[in-house]
């Protein structure tokens, strides 16, 4: 695994703004960034990412099929009671998903160790999926890749199958519906990119907002011509919804969601010391364990995270020098979890500055399926990190 500097494509933002990612600079700041890139070697991404991923979320749904029949670990993910019976009637249904992404430390010597998964509302999605795709075929094309490079990368092709698939078994009603917070531009090009797929698969689709859902008297979710809504692709997250307005309507609505009810489980850190518990020692592991209400000082080699939070929010990382790093965020007050401390490796750049990258490995209706892989200036990823392109290259 190497970071390697590279000249960027000239007219890079030019295509992405007429692609649609119009999120490629955010707040002046790249988030897209190919002034560099990963190099990978093949062995490293068959048996050192797409293996231990594939495994991952195989254990990951067993654990799934394990806590919708224990009220004890329901509770000990602090989900709200009223949603338990939702919850284990989605799994017990075999309601479908779509995607999920893993959150991996690598360094290319060492087995891979999952940070956290984020299996009800991932983002970075488009970038990985297509846009450094088509940074790779430019890259060989004009002479910056050898002719033989490849990329981890079938997040595209399998997205348009499962839809495909979903639609023609009929365990999806249409037209679709993908829903996005209004003024957020990133999960709004994350729902156009995946509403995309769809249709290329052949699937009728609509678009609304989040906050232009409404609901009829008959307790139907309606789009804002009135028409009811049968399957909701939704980029927000099961969380929240429980404690707004139209949470306790969500049971009797009988609407569809993608992700599902039961992706409640997968998006809560609870799950890592949960199959900590039914695995310790795994090669792709970190120790971790819940803490209670007051859990006290955090000693060297940990990290804190609450059980609900996103893009490196209220993470606290104490290092075996006793340096403690916080990141600011909403999820203060919430239950936490415990888990070993495993540093994000460091590639310094041409000026020495550091770069800490952190794989996102994507899973699409349960198959391993590519990476993306945000870097930061500090080991904390969030969400002002930059996306770098990746490529296989010969070994």
């Amino acid at each position: 695994m190497k970071r390697i500097v590279v000249p960027e494509r000239p007219d890079w933002r030019e295509q992405a703004e007429s692609l649609g990612f119009r999120f490629h600079t955010i707040d002046g700041a790249p988030y897209w960034d190919e002034r560099a890139y990963y190099a990978f070697g093949l062995r490293q991404i068959e048996d050192e990412i797409e293996q231990p991923t594939q495994e991952l979320h195989d254990m990951a749904m067993a654990l799934v099929d394990e806590v919708v029949g224990s009220e004890r670990l329901l509770e000990r993910l602090a989900i709200p009671r009223e949603y338990w019976d939702w919850i284990a009637d989605s799994w017990r249904r075999g309601e479908p998903h779509l995607y999920g992404r893993m959150d991996l430390a690598y360094d290319g010597r060492g087995p891979a160790k999952l940070y956290e998964l984020n299996y009800d509302t991932p983002t970075s999605l488009y970038e990985a999926a297509y846009f450094q795709w088509l940074w790779l075929e430019q890259s060989i094309a004009r002479g910056a890749l050898g002719e033989g490079s490849d990329q981890y990368n079938r997040i595209q092709e399998l997205l348009i199958e499962t839809f495909g698939a979903l639609a023609r078994d009929k365990r999806i009603a249409t037209p679709v519906h993908f829903a996005a917070v209004e003024d957020s531009p990133e999960d709004q090009g994350t729902v156009r990119y995946l509403r995309d797929c769809a249709e290329q698969a052949g699937v009728d689709t609509l678009e609304l907002s989040i906050e232009g859902i409404g609901l009829s008297r008959e307790g139907y979710f309606t789009d804002g011509d009135d028409r009811v809504i049968r399957t909701l692709f939704k980029l927000y997250p099961l969380e929240w919804m429980f404690v707004e307005e139209y949470g306790p309507k969500l049971a009797g609505s009988r609407v569809q969601l993608i992700e599902p009810a039961w992706k409640a489980i997968l998006s809560n850190k609870g799950v890592l010391p949960l199959l900590w518990e039914r695995h310790a020692g795994h090669p792709n592991l970190l120790e971790a364990h819940f803490e209670d209400a007051d859990p006290g000082e955090l000693a060297p080699g940990w990290v804190r995270k609450p059980l609900f939070s996103r893009e490196g929010a209220n993470i606290e990382l104490v290092g075996l020098d006793g340096e403690r790093l916080r990141s600011d965020g909403p999820y203060q007050d919430g239950p936490t979890i415990r888990q070993a401390l495993h540093p994000l490796p460091r590639f310094d750049g041409a000026d020495g500055e550091p770069n800490y990258p952190l794989i996102g490995s994507w899973v699409v209706a349960d198959q391993a399926a590519g990476m993306g892989i945000r870097e930061d200036e500090g080991p904390i990823t969030q969400d002002s990190s930059r996306f770098l392109p990746h490529a296989i290259v010969e070994d």
